[in-house]
């Protein structure tokens, strides 16, 4: 009996990650595309979402829920790449200073977002939401009157033609932007790239154990994981299926900073502080934490790594449409970690990747298996929007009827 509750409980945490997975195949199915184009094409949505979707990882610890004006702090990096044009820094020293330029302005939006959110608890995720469209309105002012008219821009190309205002798109790929400017560093074959993580991943368990700090046994583990994956590697098949991947390894290491970044921060005091305060406010502030303060520190560093992850994803496009790159990345990236199993409680590293990779598989293969099955590459444009906004509501639903059912079994009790 114990078996089965704990069966259908695990079925039930986790409904949205196993629903997308049977989306994620039926369509691979339906689509008609290979393996190989999805992969790559996998790969390269994985370069340029996952830090943004690590970037919410934060609030949802400290209590907030989805921090969806992460918006404002992609339109702070966007008002720093127009800067880079303008004063024609281009290429990894434009990429860097812009990633420095970001910094300041997403820590002010940050602070100010946090505050306000601090006059709206519990009503966070909505809160947040609404900023993002008033903040949207100041930077659509911004761009299309101040910059080019009040503030003047001389870089050909950024003002719109007989007018002012920004141009609609800022291309950077010109000789003042810095397209590929952090993916062009380092950019290998997937087997290479293999070789390269599985080599340094059985060095640091080496390094580990030589050090005491991981017992032989575990040890032995990872570096066998390590040559399985080199083994499997060499059969033609396999090789075969990611022949199109080419990784760009300095963009994983970022990422895989950032990962690291929100493991270490929560063994530090102010990452305990992040989970008391999640847990409960009111025993969190008995305790002497200051409850306000680490609700406006865990949205200015969310708010900062959201605009670091626009930099990185426009980098990697190669341009960006002014006034409308910034709109969904909030919605697209809740969406993204909720499919990974997180909730509005609780989300960590794997969750958020893995919710990447389901959410951006969907998107690959959609719009091909729309058109096979209905005629009509459209619908699965419609469909995997339906979905973005259906996987938020449902994770909504899920959580307050989960929270009914803990409140009737403590009343049984």
């Amino acid at each position: 009996m114990d078996n089965k509750k704990n069966f259908s409980e695990i079925i039930r945490s986790n409904a949205v990650t196993i629903m997308f997975v049977v989306l994620c195949i039926v369509c691979l199915i339906f689509s008609g595309q290979t393996v190989p184009y999805v992969l790559y094409e996998l790969f390269g949505r994985m370069s340029r979402n996952a830090f943004i979707v690590l970037a919410l990882i934060i609030p949802i610890i400290a209590g907030m829920g989805i921090n969806f004006a992460i918006t404002i702090g992609a339109m702070a990096a966007q008002i720093s790449a127009l800067w880079m044009i303008e004063w024609g820094v281009s290429g990894l020293p434009g990429f860097l200073l812009a990633l420095v330029m970001t910094l300041p302005i997403a820590a002010i939006f940050g602070f100010l977002i946090g505050n306000l959110l601090n006059k709206m608890k519990g009503q966070e995720m909505i809160g947040g939401l609404i900023l993002g469209y008033f903040a949207n309105g100041l930077y659509q002012l911004l761009f299309l009157f101040i910059f080019g008219n009040l503030i003047p821009l001389n870089a050909p190309g950024l003002v719109i033609k007989g007018s002012t205002g920004v141009a609609n798109t800022i291309d950077l790929s010109n000789d003042r932007g810095f397209k590929y400017a952090l993916d062009g560093i380092w950019k290998v074959p997937f087997g290479t790239a293999l070789y390269v993580v599985c080599g340094a991943f059985a060095l640091y368990t080496i390094l580990m154990l030589v050090m005491k700090k991981l017992d032989a046994k575990k040890a032995g583990i990872r570096i066998a994981i390590a040559a399985v994956l080199v083994v499997l590697y060499q059969i033609p098949f396999v090789a075969s299926l990611f022949a199109m991947v080419n990784v760009p390894m300095v963009t994983f290491m970022v990422i895989g900073l950032l990962c690291v970044f929100n493991n270490a921060i929560m063994k530090t005091r102010l990452g305990q502080q992040f989970r008391a305060v999640g847990q409960n406010r009111t025993v969190a502030n008995a305790s002497g934490i200051n409850v306000d303060k680490v609700r406006v520190i865990a949205i200015v560093i969310s708010t900062v790594l959201a605009g670091w992850g626009q930099l990185i994803f426009v980098q990697n496009m190669g341009s960006f449409q002014t006034y409308g790159a910034h709109e969904q990345v909030g919605l697209y990236a809740g969406a993204a970690i909720l499919v990974g199993g997180a909730s509005i409680k609780k989300a960590n590293n794997s969750q958020a990747i893995l919710g990447c990779i389901l959410f951006h598989l969907l998107f690959i293969v959609a719009p091909s298996a729309g058109k096979n099955l209905f005629g009509d590459a459209a619908i699965g444009e419609y469909f995997r929007v339906f979905i973005s906004y259906g996987v938020i509501a449902l994770a909504l639903v899920m959580y307050a009827w989960n929270d009914v059912r803990k409140k009737s079994n403590l009343d049984e009790l």
